[in-house]
């Protein structure tokens, strides 16, 4: 296979599934911690006041989905990509980074969930793309 159309591949995959596991858990998180069903998500200081509110495992879901989507993602994305783990881990990192961000920006959170949040997708990612070397030279694999 072409190894553009390799990386092209390797980055959807990866992409996609970061944000199917930051879906599920953040998912599963709304089911532990379900909002009240009165809140009204366009209302900014309802949403602000249900965040204020909230349980540390609450946060902990959401941290869980964005560090751990990158990670899983980043190392799919690297190992699809197989010669330059590092920079499809860090293409998926830098979506879900900016992903993360524009959520930071439209729904607030507690600074220290920001902190941890976008470190920890810049770790996860570089994480993802150091555990796979470049295996270009490696004739079994496909």
């Amino acid at each position: 296979m072409n190894s553009k159309v390799r990386g092209v591949l390797a980055v959807i995959a990866g992409i996609v599934l970061a944000m199917l596991m930051v879906a599920v858990i953040e998912s599963i998180g709304h089911a532990v911690y379900p909002p009240p069903e009165s809140l009204d998500f366009t209302k900014p200081d309802q949403v602000r006041e249900y965040i204020e509110k909230l349980p540390l495992g609450a946060f902990l879901f959401v941290l869980t989905g964005w560090i751990g989507g990158t990670f899983c993602g980043g190392l799919v994305a690297a190992w699809i990509g197989r010669t330059k783990p590092m920079v499809f881990s860090m293409i998926v990192g830098a979506f879900v980074l900016a992903a993360t961000i524009a959520n930071l920006t439209m729904i607030p959170h507690p600074a220290w969930m920001a902190i941890i949040g976008i470190l920890g997708i810049v770790v996860a990612a570089v994480l993802a793309g150091t555990l796979l070397r470049p295996r270009a030279d490696d004739e079994s694999l496909p």
